[in-house]
């Protein structure tokens, strides 16, 4: 479904919001997510992150954002306020982890943004707030700044050197951000939106775009820059496909259908046709690739192929006892699996002679859900939840097909009155007889008698 505005830009920006404000709650649903911060394995449910070290008995670390501290009040915005504005309900939308493994930012439902330190022990370093809610949060490679992309399909950057400081506007997309990612050296910053469209922009001035990555034919819901190949662009899409680019010329490479990887040609279940890439995870080496697909009990693996170029290949496929809610890789390259199941929650996956094994007697998994027991009840509200994507579909609306039905219905009812159109009753002229008569009615033209 497209609609056009008319007016000016500011004009669009102020109504987009409200406009897209069905598809937005879509997207910003609290949803179990998993992420690795060097020893410590970080997980976010409904209101709580929860970081638990994989190798020591150390205390887990909880952060409950129901009890976090709130925004203080403005007086002056409360009189300008028509009251349309949403109460947050503190559900995490977002969370991300610094490339040193020594910050982590989350943002939840109620605009917070909390920046944490990790080392020597886990504290908060300060909270902010966004103008509306965010999708996705990255740190810089520097780790002085944490850039947060909004429901609004603008971008903010905010300092980590300066923690109480204000975000700044970098860019803006006329169509909601659900993805963003940063190249090495902090050189550009890669942005995805609904519409399709991947745009890559200079960091320093995000007015100069660089290139555009187009081929997805629905949105694009995750990027990575894999590990140890700072050229390249990996990008997953709802349309069930991932896209390998060299993003600063926009220059597609491979693209692989997933629904076909998983063996699956000629389903044409809803179910199948509409599964989303969630996730896209490097490991730490750079030689594999994970990709997560939205309610699909399996993970497919690539991996690097040497030859005159190097290329991404299926490698494996992980076919998993239930539907993974996320998945990440820990330092060692292990892949770390969150399922959608209280007595399974997590699986871990050791590549040893060209395959993956399920690690089920690992003493850091047994630790782990250990740990996680008592919050047990946390990961179940976060658990099978409905797809956060379904309200990014947008829909095909067929007139042609409602105008044949009506007129096949019309042509019906005149067969059943009596087949063939009527002439014209006793006494009734037809309407070429009508228009001869009158024209034989009409006076001829007037001649002048010569004198």
């Amino acid at each position: 479904m497209y609609v056009l505005f008319f007016g000016d830009v500011k004009e669009v920006r102020q109504i987009l919001p409200h406009f897209c404000a069905s598809h937005v709650n879509g997207i910003c649903k609290s949803m179990a997510s998993l992420g690795a911060c060097g020893e410590w394995l970080v997980s976010t449910y409904e209101k709580k992150l929860i970081a638990i070290h994989t190798k020591n008995s150390r205390e887990p670390f909880v952060f409950d954002c129901s009890a976090a501290e709130q925004k203080p009040k403005d007086p002056e915005a409360d009189n300008k306020s028509d009251g349309s504005e949403e109460t947050g309900s503190d559900k995490i939308l977002a969370f991300a982890v610094s490339s040193s493994a020594k910050l982590v930012a989350l943002t939840d439902d109620t605009k917070r943004l909390v920046l944490f330190r990790c080392e020597p022990s886990w504290q908060v370093i300060s909270t902010r707030w966004v103008v509306r809610r965010c999708t996705s949060l990255v740190f810089t490679e520097a780790e002085d700044e944490v850039w947060a992309a909004d429901k609004s399909g603008d971008v903010y950057s905010f300092s980590v050197v300066e923690p109480q400081k204000t975000g700044e506007l970098k860019l803006g997309h006329l169509s909601m951000l659900l993805s963003m990612t940063l190249t090495p050296n902090d050189k550009y910053v890669v942005t995805a939106d609904r519409d399709e469209k991947i745009r890559v922009s200079h960091l320093r001035s995000p007015h100069n775009i660089q290139a555009f990555c187009l081929g997805h034919l629905e949105f694009v819901s995750s990027l990575l820059v894999p590990p140890g190949h700072p050229q390249w662009l990996l990008s997953g899409s709802g349309d069930g496909t991932m896209k390998l680019w060299e993003y600063e010329s926009g220059r597609r490479l491979q693209s692989w259908d997933l629904k076909q990887l998983r063996d699956m040609p000629n389903s044409d279940t809803e179910k199948e046709k509409r599964s989303a890439v969630s996730r896209i995870a490097g490991s730490p080496g750079g030689h594999h690739v994970a990709v997560q697909c939205e309610r699909v009990p399996s993970v497919q693996l690539f991996g690097m192929e040497q030859g005159t170029e190097e290329r991404l290949m299926p490698s494996s496929r992980l076919t998993l006892p239930h539907c993974p809610l996320d998945l990440t890789f820990d330092p060692q390259g292990r892949l770390w699996v969150l399922l959608d199941s209280r007595e399974t929650p997590f699986l871990v996956y050791t590549h040893t002679q060209d395959s993956w094994q399920c690690d089920s007697e690992s003493p850091e998994l047994k630790r782990v859900t250990e740990a996680l027991q008592p919050h047990w009840e946390a990961l179940q509200d976060s658990a099978g939840l409905e797809s956060r994507f379904q309200h990014l579909y947008k829909g095909n609306f067929d007139n042609m097909a409602s105008y044949r039905e009506k007129k096949q219905q019309r042509l019906q009812q005149q067969k059943d009155q009596g087949g063939k159109k009527r002439g014209p009753g006793k006494g009734q002229q037809s309407n070429g007889a009508s228009k001869k008569a009158k024209k034989g009615n009409q006076p001829g033209p007037v001649t002048k008698a010569s004198s």
